[in-house]
Parts: C-alpha cells; sequence; structure tokens
C-alpha cells in the first residue's frame, strides 16, 4: 500500500467497529493515503500491520476525542516507532488534538510505559491544538468542528480536503448534530459512526440478555454443585460466569 498522487485521495479503513469489539471488527480506524491516521485505538498496531503500513510512515495524527477506543493505541504506536520501526529517529509524528489533550496522552503513555516514553512525547511528536491547518508533507488540510457525544471527551470531528478536490467528513463518534448536516452538504463523503445507532443496538442486546432460573435464585453454583451439575449446560463461549453465579447471555453481533 502507498500513499496517492496528488491528483487521487486513497482511504482505508482500517476498522469499523467500537469499544465492544464485535465480531470479525476491530476498532475504527482511518488511514488516508497510508500517512494519515484519525485516532489510535488499542489495536492500531495490529491493523497497520494488517494493511502492510509501517508505524514509522504515519506523519500525522488527529484525534476525534478521548474514549479508549480511540486513544489506547497512542503508546504503543510511539513505543513501537522508538525502538522498531523508527530507531534512528528520523522522523516526527505531527499530533493534532484540542487543547488539553497532550495532558492527557502525557498521562496515558506514563501510566503504560513509566519512563520509557518521556523522551519521546517532547522529541519524536511535534503538537498541535490548531483548529484548522495544512497536514505538512501530504495533500489533505483539516479543519476540525464540535459534534455530539459524551461531553466529557470533548468530542469533534475533522473536515478533510484533499489537493484534488475531494472531501471527506470524519464524524468520530457523533449522533445526529446540526454542524454535520451543514457540512455534509458540501462532503463527497462523510464517515459517521454514529453513537445513536450503537445506542439503540446496546438497547436490542440488553433485552435479549436473560438469565437462567439459577441466576434468577441467585443461587451460588458451588452451594449445591454436586447435586445439580447434570442441569448446569456446558460453557460454550454464549455463558458469563460472574460472582459465583451462572448467567446465560445471547450471543450478540452487530450488522457491519
Amino acid at each position: 500500500m502507498g500513499p496517492s498522487s496528488g491528483f487521487v485521495a486513497r482511504i482505508d479503513f482500517l476498522g469499523t467497529g467500537n469499544a465492544f469489539s464485535p465480531p470479525g471488527r476491530m476498532h475504527a480506524l482511518a488511514l488516508l493515503d497510508s500517512t494519515v491516521l484519525v485516532d489510535a485505538p488499542p489495536t492500531v498496531l495490529v491493523q497497520l500491520r494488517r494493511a502492510g503500513v509501517s508505524p514509522a510512515d504515519i506523519e500525522h495524527l488527529l484525534f476525534t476525542h478521548w474514549h479508549a477506543d480511540h486513544t489506547f493505541g497512542f503508546p504503543f504506536l510511539l513505543l513501537e516507532r522508538q525502538h522498531v520501526s523508527d530507531p534512528d529517529a528520523t522522523k516526527t509524528l505531527g499530533v493534532h488534538l484540542r487543547p488539553g489533550g497532550r495532558d492527557i496522552l502525557d498521562v496515558l503513555c506514563r501510566t503504560g510505559f513509566p519512563g520509557s516514553l518521556d523522551a519521546a512525547l517532547d522529541e519524536r511528536a511535534n503538537w498541535s491544538e490548531s483548529e484548522s491547518g495544512e497536514l505538512a508533507g501530504t495533500d489533505w488540510s483539516y479543519e476540525r468542528f464540535p459534534v455530539c457525544h459524551t461531553p466529557e471527551t470533548d468530542p469533534h470531528g475533522y473536515e478533510l480536503v484533499h489537493s484534488s478536490g475531494f472531501r471527506l467528513l470524519h464524524c468520530g463518534d457523533s449522533g445526529p448534530c446540526d454542524e454535520i448536516e451543514q457540512r455534509a452538504a458540501n462532503a463527497i463523503e462523510a464517515v459517521n459512526l454514529v453513537a445513536g445507532v450503537l445506542d439503540r443496538r446496546i438497547e436490542r442486546y440488553k433485552s435479549q440478555t436473560y438469565r437462567s432460573e439459577r441466576a434468577r435464585q441467585v443461587v451460588p453454583l458451588g452451594a449445591q454443585q454436586a447435586e445439580d451439575d447434570s442441569r448446569v449446560p456446558a460453557y460454550d463461549g454464549s455463558e458469563v460466569l460472574s460472582a459465583g453465579n451462572l448467567v446465560r447471555v445471547k450471543r450478540f453481533q452487530m450488522n457491519p
């Protein structure tokens, strides 16, 4: 996989999943021209390797918000570049984020790898809190805008414009939002993970969940194990054992 020319934009979706890791879908991750990432999920290194992209080739990283499924891969990305794909520190990663974002990522890195990434945070990353600008060395420019999601995560989307005129709207995990509606009219493609849809699917999941008779009676498994073993179904991956009770949960799969 290689970057595009200045005439054609390339966008790869390396994952379309969410925090619940639905079967067959990795965490949401968009890659532009093999050099620009939107967010850094916990599985970012695996996703890049599957796409044949070296972490060292990533020139810019844009964060949409601070939920773990969009940020927890950052320490791994920085660590890999430091020790594997760019040990000589020949490249700097442009990190684009909201004010206060560096403090969040600093804590994440220092907690995950104490003492290992202190220098990298200062010397291997170029931090930018600008709300718009050019992504140096690429054919892309961006403008960040507020969206509707968990307020505590400071959620924002990106309107990304390629030199060819192609316009991409990446809305992170936003639900319906006036800002998105207004910008979508000018976008050629819009990516919206739509938290509202996820919420409805979660509610459907909850409605499909049921407890076995043993769990409803709150009977610990060990209390009558000898006489009741024959009535306890074999564990097949669709059951959850919690606090000594057997709870059966119907398998849940989200549609792609």
